[in-house]
């Protein structure tokens, strides 16, 4: 029997809440901005407020904080939706703070009428050098003291659009020499004239994030607000605000953010790493995001799994990115079929086989539960095989081509090398071989044994791919921390394309949501890139850990 699994410090919250009867039902949400693509980050938030509601009833709400029109677009909404239901998840509500426009709205003037909120005309600079600093107290704004009266006039004539950007702002009036820096009158209103991809121009004040966060949580009714720990010190302001227009109280609760190895997960960084054509899009099969992965084979299930394997905690941590390619390696052990490609291939000639062609019987996946089902492949006396299958010295304890040397051909027969040709380079260009006619796979009366299995293509029956061979973005574990600029580790090595690798011939019927075990390659799948005329295949991951740590 096994053990059961202990909870996480979030879940005690919400059985302990559920048990109490402090809530009858759990409500959570999930909000993002639309200001870019989603990432593995975003992935283990999506897991945590989506499976609690999935294992406690209630349910989930999206909902977009879209409070800045400057970088914000419908293409960022449209695709964090795809990834939340590519990841196997639903809301039950899809909204946005832009629905709430008219509600925060009234909550700001609720706050200038309790004396609690006023208009400040000060710049960036001056409300800057009156802030204070975490051990000395802050000063008052010279327009900290005007009356419920003028403020309500100057924010009016704020939503009116009478002034210019930067003019005003309005600021929640709470206490100058808080040891929270946070607490130390907070803008919660700015003046931007710029079309919002929802609300057009309707608005030219928005609300500051920490203004529209909680009181949106609150009017959804919310019961867990779920953030990352770098949302603790604004906890404070959270409870305040909601404390003060004497609304639902909705609960923050903070958890550790993702941190992964060799990669970046600033959303900054990563819309650098774009905008510079470093990368080939948000969906670049090397990008930590989620349509990046997507791209690049991984299932939904692996990056769940990953999200389960790492565990919800306070205390901020690095994970090792070989633990998510462990995930998609032992998912797709299970349900890819093997297949075979050769991606650097030199010719090999069987001379005395006389055939013509014939159908083996090759099996799709030993691992599966099913038993995986055969396939026909077509043999015939000329193969391609990989360059690197074949040493003209062998080395100690060589198992595979060499003058003189048998190996097995994968559900096929067993050959020798007797021969090999050489270009004026003195590079092998072809191999020539002989097949043993009794050791067909699966039939074998030759009594021959051989220890090595290589892999092949017929080469009138192979068709032609274009491979890309993916690895780390970076060479540095920690490019975020290094010294100068993330960009100068970047991996030069992080793709490689191979335009002409042959492959057998029912790959041409691949399809972009199955994935194929290259014998002896590794995991692959279809690249979106694809056409009729030309098929290119992404490596997701190689068969076994590969990678080699920087000195």
């Amino acid at each position: 029997m096994s053990e059961e699994k202990s909870l996480n410090f979030i879940e005690e919250i919400v059985e302990n809440d559920l048990n109490s009867g402090k809530y009858k039902t759990l409500v959570t949400r999930f909000p993002p901005e639309p200001n870019g693509y989603l990432h593995i980050g975003h992935a283990k938030a999506i897991c945590l407020n989506f499976g609690l509601t999935q294992k406690y009833g209630g349910y989930t709400n999206l909902r977009f904080d879209d409070t800045n029109p400057v970088t914000e677009k419908t293409e960022y909404v449209n695709s964090q939706q795809e990834d939340i239901k590519w990841l196997g998840f639903n809301w039950k509500n899809e909204l946005y703070a832009s629905d709430y426009f008219d509600e925060l709205y009234a909550f700001a003037v609720k706050l200038i009428e309790k004396g609690l909120a006023y208009a400040d005309e000060s710049s960036a600079d001056e409300i800057a050098a009156l802030k204070g600093t975490p051990t000395e107290p802050g000063q008052d704004s010279p327009y900290r003291n005007r009356s419920i009266e003028e403020n309500l006039d100057i924010f009016t004539k704020m939503k009116n659009g009478e002034f210019a950007d930067g003019a005003y702002i309005l600021r929640a009036k709470i206490d100058m020499a808080s040891p929270n820096m946070l607490m130390r009158d907070p803008i919660i209103y700015r003046i931007k004239h710029a079309e919002h991809h929802r609300t057009g121009n309707k608005w030219c004040i928005y609300p500051m994030y920490d203004f529209a966060h909680g009181q949106s949580d609150s009017i959804e009714n919310i019961t867990h607000s779920i953030c990352t720990l770098e949302y603790v010190s604004h906890r404070e302001l959270y409870d305040w605000f909601i404390e003060k227009l004497e609304i639902f109280p909705s609960k923050q609760y903070e958890f550790a953010r993702l941190n992964l190895t060799s990669t970046v997960m600033s959303k900054r960084k990563l819309l650098q790493l774009v905008n510079e054509n470093l990368v080939n899009g948000w969906d670049d099969p090397r990008m930590p995001t989620i349509s990046g992965l997507r791209r690049r084979g991984f299932t939904p299930k692996s990056v769940r799994e990953f999200c389960e394997r790492i565990g919800i905690a306070k205390r901020e941590n690095l994970i090792e990115l070989s633990l998510l390619e462990f995930c998609i390696r032992e998912d797709l052990n299970k349900t890819a079929n093997r297949v075979m490609a050769v991606l650097d291939p030199i010719k090999l000639v069987i001379t005395n086989y006389e055939k013509g062609t014939e159908d083996l019987i090759g099996e799709n996946n030993p691992e599966a539960e099913d038993g995986g089902g055969t396939r026909t492949i077509p043999f015939s006396n000329e193969l391609w095989i990989e360059r690197e299958d074949f040493m003209e010295v062998p080395a100690k304890k060589w198992f595979r081509l060499a003058p003189g040397a048998m190996v097995r051909l994968k559900f096929a027969y067993i050959v020798k090398c007797e021969d090999f040709v050489k270009d004026e380079n003195g590079n092998v260009t072809e191999i020539h071989c002989t097949y043993i006619s009794e050791s067909k796979s699966g039939n074998d009366t030759s009594g021959i044994n051989v220890k090595g299995t290589i892999h092949w293509v017929s080469v009138q029956h192979a068709k032609t791919a274009e491979i890309r061979l993916y690895d780390r973005l970076f060479t540095s574990e920690t490019p975020d921390a290094e010294e100068g600029d993330f960009k100068d580790y970047l991996n030069p090595e992080s793709l490689t394309v191979l335009p002409n690798a042959y492959i057998e011939p029912a790959l041409a019927h691949a399809d972009l949501d199955s994935r194929y075990q290259f014998i002896r390659k590794g995991y692959f799948c279809l690249d979106k890139d694809s056409t009729f005329e030309k098929l290119v295949f992404n490596r997701t991951v190689t068969l076994k850990d590969t990678f080699k740590k920087p000195k």
